[in-house]
Parts: structure tokens; C-alpha cells; sequence
């Protein structure tokens, strides 16, 4: 959700006048021919592909030169050894701005580091096409979090929370040292695109009575953050940098994956934690309204990856997550309010919290 913040995914049918040179990833006569040249090299136990079927899940459009796409190609492969058919999604994000030649280099890199065997896993990267800018990966088969919350399937939901903090709690363990910074901008609250100024920008333009929330939330936010990492010996990690229930896939009883990358970066791991329990509690909060259970399950979480990563829950890591959990607090409202069409009055709601737990007063 947090990833058309500034209201890039228009949501708007896509039409090749308009998308140009991403026009082919939607032809099936430009996709087969493409797919056996690219990617059937990578799955060499199978003879050819018999058919693609093309599924649009983000289809972001707007103007003529733009567009922000994710494509889901259900791929029917056909055995070499017994002519029987497989189906594998392999999926494609593409951007025309916004870099995702990184988000195949990170996967490459957690697929080096464990991240491609054992219960904690994560797509398969494909390769990196820079005539589309975008990235092709076989996709993880499972259903994620949300669709669980969505159902209010409790035990699902208590069965895949306690696998998650595991998955975040082994990202955040990745020694760093040969790790370079795969988003540098997304390093830090005040680069974030489209960075804060501009934040500020839009805002006063579109939304002026709430400038001054976002002028001292940010200003908190950023006084925050800039003290703890400034500090010699802060505890910096690679973090995810898109936390939320839709981007955990339960794959099976016992092994479970996290797809999009285009924000992983080095920062502040209490980051990841603050997000995911604002978008946790957000989203149960709105699909099975019971606060008593859903602070049971944000607990679980909190449980669950302090076991994993074996550190102390210190006053100090309560503070960055709470900060976090505020930051994303409000860049959900900013979702709601820039998006199209926006949603002012669940963006309100937000808003109000955000000057409750921060004390804000004009």
C-alpha cells in the first residue's frame, strides 16, 4: 500500500496508446517469443513453454511515458522428462523512474545468503531487463497475511506472525560488512521519496489545513532518527523497508516468504518493526475489530522476533519502534489522501492520531 504513496498508481486500464514501450509485457505474441529467448535458459529440466497467461496486479498509468506495473505470468512449462505440464508465475516490476534494477541485486544477494532454502525464503531472481526497467523473478506460491486477516482466519493468522518476526529477525542478523546500500535515499526518513520538502510541498498545495501536522510530526521524526544514527556504535542492519501483512507469503505449514524489495535498505532495524505493527494493527483493526486480540498479535510479533534475533527489548528500542510506528502512521494517511481518487475522511482518522500520540497543537 505504501509503495503509490504519492498517488503514482492510478489504477487507470492500460492501453498500449497509452504505456508505450511497456505496451509488449501485456501482448501475448511479444511475450511468448520473449519468455523462450529469456526465460526458459533458466529452467533447463523443461523443452519449451506451451502458454503464458498474463495477470496485471499493478497496472499504475498515467500520461503517454509513465507507468508503474507488476505482472504475474503464469508460465505452462512442458517436462522434458515425461511431457507432463508445470505452471510457475513468474512476475515482473517495472518502473519508468523509479530504480527496480535494484530489487534484482538484493534478490541475488539474500538468494546467496540463505535466503533461497530452509523455512525463511524469498522469490527466485530471474534477471534484469533495462529496455523495460524491470525486474523478472519467479514468484513465491502461497496466500499472504492479509488475506488471512481479510478472512479473520485467527489461527492462520497466530500460525504465520510468529514466522514472520523469524523472517525479519534472520534479515536484520545478515552481517553488513559486505552489504552495500541497495536504496541510499530510503536510508532515512527525510530522503524517503519524494523526500520531505516535497512532502511539504504537496501537502500545502493539496491539503494546506494539515501542513502544520506534517511539519512537526516530520520534524520529530527526522530529530529522532538522526540522533540515533549518528551515534558510533548504533545498531544498523538491512531492513526491509515495506513491512506489512500483504507482503508476507505463507507458503506452507512451515515455510513462509517476503516479496518486494525496492526499499531494502541500511538502517535503523526498529524501522521494520514500527511498520509492520502499525500496518498489523491497522488492517486487523479494520477486518476483525477486536482490540484486545489484536494487540494479542502484535505482541506475539514483538515476542517472537526478540526471541529470534536474542536481544533485550530496551526502553531505548520501544522509543525507535514507536517512532516508526508513527512515521507510518502517517504515510498511510498520505496514501489516502493523495491517492486516486483519495479517501480524506480515513485519512483524517489518521491524522488525529497521529496528533494524539504526539501531542501535536497548532
Amino acid at each position: 500500500m505504501l509503495d503509490s504513496v504519492f498517488g503514482k498508481d492510478t489504477g487507470r486500464p492500460i492501453g498500449n496508446k497509452d504505456m508505450n514501450k511497456i505496451s509488449p509485457l501485456f501482448d501475448k505474441k511479444f511475450v511468448e517469443p520473449f519468455f523462450k529467448e529469456k526465460i526458459a535458459p533458466f529452467y533447463p529440466e523443461f523443452s519449451t513453454i506451451k502458454k503464458i497467461k498474463i495477470i496485471a496486479h499493478k497496472k499504475g498509468v498515467w500520461g503517454k511515458k509513465h507507468y508503474h506495473v507488476v505482472l504475474e505470468y503464469k508460465t505452462s512449462f512442458v517436462k522434458k522428462e515425461d511431457g507432463k505440464t508445470k505452471t510457475i508465475s513468474i512476475f515482473c516490476a517495472a518502473h519508468d523512474s523509479e530504480p527496480r534494477k535494484n530489487v534484482h541485486t538484493v534478490l541475488k544477494y539474500l538468494w546467496k545468503n540463505s535466503f533461497s532454502e530452509g523455512e525463511l525464503l524469498v522469490p527466485k531472481p530471474l534477471f534484469y531487463s533495462a529496455k523495460f526497467r524491470g525486474t523478472f523473478y519467479q514468484g513465491l506460491e502461497g496466500s499472504h497475511l492479509y488475506s488471512y486477516i481479510r478472512k479473520k482466519d485467527k489461527k492462520m493468522v497466530e500460525e504465520i506472525i510468529p514466522q514472520a518476526a523469524a523472517w525479519f529477525a534472520k534479515l536484520h542478523s545478515l552481517p553488513i560488512k559486505k552489504a552495500k546500500n541497495f536504496n541510499q535515499e530510503n536510508s532515512r526518513i527525510k530522503t524517503v521519496v519524494p523526500g520531505v520538502k516535497n512532502t511539504y510541498e504537496i501537502i500545502k498545495d493539496r491539503y494546506p489545513k494539515y501542513l502544520y501536522i506534517y511539519k512537526k510530526a516530520y520534524g520529530h521524526f527526522i530529530k529522532k532518527e538522526e540522533s540515533f544514527l549518528k551515534r558510533k556504535n548504533c545498531d544498523i542492519s538491512l531492513v526491509h523497508g515495506d513491512a506489512h501483512p500483504e507482503n508476507v507469503i505463507k507458503i506452507s505449514k512451515k515455510k513462509i516468504g517476503v516479496i518486494d524489495f525496492a526499499d531494502l535498505c541500511l538502517s535503523d532495524p526498529a524501522r521494520d518493526l514500527g511498520t509492520f505493527l502499525q500496518q498489523l494493527d491497522y488492517m486487523a483493526m479494520r477486518k476483525i475489530a477486536d482490540r484486545k486480540y489484536v494487540n494479542k498479535i502484535k505482541k506475539l510479533f514483538l515476542d517472537s522476533y526478540f526471541k529470534n534475533a536474542n536481544i533485550e527489548y530496551t526502553e531505548g528500542l520501544q522509543e525507535r519502534i514507536q517512532m516508526y510506528y508513527n512515521w507510518t502512521l502517517l504515510r498511510t494517511a498520505t496514501y489516502f489522501l493523495l491517492r486516486v481518487p483519495s479517501e480524506p475522511k480515513r485519512a483524517l482518522v489518521l491524522l488525529k492520531q497521529i496528533k494524539r500520540r504526539l501531542n501535536i497543537k497548532k
